[in-house]
């Protein structure tokens, strides 16, 4: 006997089953189950007819196997197709279990009967073998069987195996299934597809249950990888296999119960979902938008469950047969009781009685052929891949038929090659062909299960995906989708509510990402879109509005004309300077009196002039500051300012020269006359020029926005380009007015007629404290205000060297003429109380 007779008969056959060794008879019978004919070549089919070895059939399965009977019959009543050939078929019923569908698989390998004929060395004779298998329904059988055969290599039997149920996407590795196709799609689209509508419709936190199988735990995989890629976050995943024990099933279905996500994604099989919805039933959750995988989603058994109204799906596309459903019904009783399939149908339909109908049974319910056309299409592909192999445009090698069984290997190798390479199109319009991984083109109709007007569950297509299509293009959606509870609005799933704009996404530590709180932008920061992960640092010239969703431009600040205090700085230094020149109209009108004359007018009208200009300088401060404002403000305070005090410099060293003058035998003046005293005020003078000249050369003073005092508003505002340039100019005025000071305060006791020395000192005193203060002042002043600080110290500084200097002599000139006179000035008048 065979090694795989032997085998089967260990592991398959009955306790008790033995061969006999001379006959070759079996004591016990094989219990082969299903739909036979013989032609010039075979066919096999494995359907799961009924459930995990229950008496219960499952009717739309016997439909399949059917429809693969039914097309059979339709191709050997064509002359065009195999024209003169026979085609038969060896349909099983695998029971959905992986351990009859290997025994199916041994069965169709070696066609096993009850008698074997002892001449021909107990193998079974070359016309029972298959030329290919369709089949089987689920993966993870259909795994097995592929396993079996590539194991065992049966010369007389097949390697080729095209599925019409069968969608894991495992099976596409051709390094590990070279010679498995199938018309169905494979998962790894429908769960791209599956992600890519979830993600379209918004949801992002989801449950998924998931057959614990092949079919289940690859499709799930493929959809949780493609889910995370869309950003989409899963609450559970759980799995479940219809043998495992109870509790398992109940724990499960609590989980689904108590879970947030109003979305369930369930990769189940048929066989799986029905236990579970059975089981939810008694306890119904809320409301769940249920997302489905083919295998369940377009099954009529599942209409009844009302907790499932408004789910969604992918289904392949439907389909009408032309003549199948006549084909369905015509089964006489004397057709029914040739198989024990058939007879069982019979008696399931009718009781085992003539009176009734079958009209609702989903044996005859061809209004959704969908995967009932894939067992079409699989058949019809063989049909073409054998008629590749022995016939030509007009007629079939009846010769090469014959030789098919000597070289039956050889033979078996060329139809999986034209297996590969068939391309054409069915009767009802759909084409069919293979890629490289032995799929078709992933198409599918979105399946939306809808209430109708007689209160019942139907299945309606509202859409349709076509993975040949370019990115983002596959979705086309064709009539409204109604969601759970008849709700028109898409309902909402999510962990956490979209962060609107102007706050940012911060994940809630232990939780998925899309369990987040929505955390405002920080300050100087802006999110303009839901959702957004970050926020994005607004430029360094704009601030973000009071909603932090956009960035507006900062204002910009400066010392303008129109600022109040502006205003009234301008009006100081006008004041000033009108001051100044009164004086020294008063001074130029009495420029022959004897006060006048006494303090040296022509350094007196110098010095005026130069406060003048201190005062005027002062409006260069104001305003919007430009290239050139920037450049003369800083030189002209610098320079004005030390020609007003070398002014004030030579009116101390005059002082100083004139009493030692008076002293016997001094000539002191005669070294610090006119011309000293002009060459010293133009030497100080000069000194400052070219240390302006030399800062402005390396690097002048220019306007520069300064975004750090404020952080809502630019202060626009003049650079000092060198620090040190200005800081040299300023140390030097301060040490011409220090050295001022000194020499005005040693002067200080001098006899009255040279009490000028005492105004002096007074004004370097104000002149320093002001200016001593204004350091401190002027770093810390933020924006605009330390333009004022400066302008003040101007002004004070200014007014301060007008009022002590010139105030006296003014006060005398106007109001004390009989004080204004040679012999007050000599002190031979005796001075009066003021």
């Amino acid at each position: 006997m065979p090694f795989v007779s032997m085998l089967w008969i260990t592991v398959f056959s009955p306790a008790g089953c033995k061969a006999d060794p001379v006959s070759c008879r079996l004591w016990a019978q094989s219990h082969l189950s299903g739909l036979s004919m013989t032609g010039d070549f075979v066919i096999g089919g494995v359907f799961s007819i009924h459930n995990y070895m229950r008496s219960d059939m499952d009717f739309r399965e016997l439909r399949f196997a059917r429809a693969m009977e039914f097309a059979i019959h339709e191709i050997n009543n064509r002359t065009d197709l195999l024209p003169g050939i026979t085609l038969g078929y060896q349909i099983r019923d695998s029971c959905a279990a992986v351990s009859m569908a290997i025994k199916v698989t041994f069965q169709l390998a070696n066609g096993v009967e009850s008698v074997f004929n002892d001449t021909d060395s107990c193998s079974k004779s070359a016309s029972a073998a298959v030329s290919a298998v369709i089949g089987e329904s689920g993966s993870t059988p259909s795994i097995s069987m592929k396993l079996t055969i590539l194991f065992f290599f049966f010369p007389t039997m097949a390697k080729q195996q095209v599925s019409h149920y069968a969608t894991c996407a495992c099976l596409s590795d051709k390094r590990e299934f070279p010679a498995f196709l199938r018309t169905i799609p494979s998962d790894q689209h429908q769960a791209a597809a599956l992600a890519r509508m979830v993600k379209y419709f918004g949801w992002t936190w989801i449950g998924a249950v998931r057959s614990d199988s092949d079919y289940g735990n690859n499709g799930m995989a493929s959809f949780l990888k493609a889910a995370q890629e869309e950003g989409i976050c899963v609450e559970y995943s759980e799995s479940y296999y219809r043998t495992q024990p109870r509790s398992k099933l109940e724990r499960v279905a609590n989980v689904i119960r108590r879970s947030t996500a109003r979305v369930i994604v369930a990769f189940l099989a048929t066989g799986d979902m029905n236990i579970l919805l059975q089981e939810l039933a008694r306890q119904p959750p809320p409301p769940l938008q249920w997302i489905g995988s083919e295998n369940w989603i377009s099954h009529s058994e599942f209409l009844r469950f009302n907790m499932c109204a408004g789910a969604i799906g992918f289904g392949v596309p439907r389909s009408v047969i032309p003549g199948l459903r006549e084909f369905l019904l015509d089964l006489s009783p004397a057709q029914a009781l040739k198989s024990p399939l058939l007879t069982e149908f019979w008696e399931s339909s009718f009781s085992c009685s003539l009176i009734g109908s079958s009209e609702g049974n989903p044996y005859t319910d061809t209004s959704q052929l969908r995967i009932t056309n894939m067992v079409y299409k699989a058949t019809y592909a063989i049909a073409h891949a054998i008629h590749g192999v022995i016939c030509n445009d007009t007629y079939c090698n009846k010769k090469l038929t014959k030789l098919y069984f000597t070289l039956m290997k050889f033979s078996l190798l060329q139809i999986l090659d034209q297996l590969k390479r068939v391309k054409f199109t069915t009767k009802n319009s759909f084409q069919v062909s293979f890629d490289s991984s032995g799929d078709p083109v992933a198409v599918y109709e979105l399946i939306n299960w809808q209430f109708q007007k007689d209160g019942g569950l139907d299945f309606v297509t509202v859409g349709r995906y076509d993975s040949s299509k370019p990115r983002g293009q596959e979705f086309s959606m064709s009539r409204a989708i109604s969601w759970v509870g008849g709700q028109t609005e898409v309902p909402r799933s999510v962990c956490s509510e979209s962060c609107p704009p102007g706050t940012r996404k911060a994940v809630q530590k232990g939780k998925p990402v899309c369990c987040y709180d929505c955390i405002p932008c920080a300050e100087g920061e802006i999110s303009n879109r839901t959702d957004s992960l970050d926020c994005v640092q607004c430029p360094p010239e704009f601030w973000p509005n009071t909603k932090r969703d956009s960035c507006l431009a900062k204002p910009v600040e400066f010392l303008s004309w129109e600022d109040t205090l502006s205003i009234i700085l301008t009006a100081f230094s006008i004041t000033g300077a009108f001051v100044a020149v009164s004086v020294a109209v008063v001074f130029y009108k009495h420029r022959d009196s004897p006060i006048v004359r006494a303090n040296n007018s022509e350094l007196s009208f110098l010095l005026l002039f130069s406060l003048t200009l201190c005062f005027l300088c002062s409006l260069t401060f104001i305003g919007q500051p430009s290239e050139w404002s920037c450049m003369l403000r800083h030189t002209a305070f610098g320079i004005t300012f030390v020609l007003c005090i070398s002014c004030v410099l030579g009116k101390t060293i005059v002082v100083l020269m004139a009493f030692r003058a008076t002293l016997p035998g001094s000539n002191a003046m005669k070294w610090f006359g006119p011309p000293q005293q002009r060459l010293s005020v133009l030497t100080f003078t000069l000194i400052q020029v070219l240390i302006c000249v030399i800062w402005l050369t390396i690097s002048p003073p220019l306007p520069f926005k300064n975004f750090k005092h404020y952080k809502e508003r630019i202060i626009l505002e003049c650079g000092l380009g060198s620090a040190i340039g200005f800081w040299v100019a300023l140390g030097y005025i301060g040490f011409l007015a220090l050295l001022c000071f000194v020499l005005a305060f040693l002067a200080r006791k001098l006899p009255d007629n040279f009490n000028e020395a005492k105004f002096i000192t007074f004004s370097m005193l104000i002149f320093c404290a002001v200016w001593v203060t204004f350091i401190p002042a002027y770093v810390s002043s933020p924006g605009k205000f330390t333009v004022a600080v400066e302008i003040f110290a101007i002004l004070a500084s200014s007014f301060g060297l007008v009022i002590c200097i010139f105030a006296p002599k003014c006060f005398i000139i106007v109001f004390r003429p009989e004080q204004n006179t040679k012999k007050h000035l000599m002190g031979k008048v005796p001075s009066k109380s003021l």
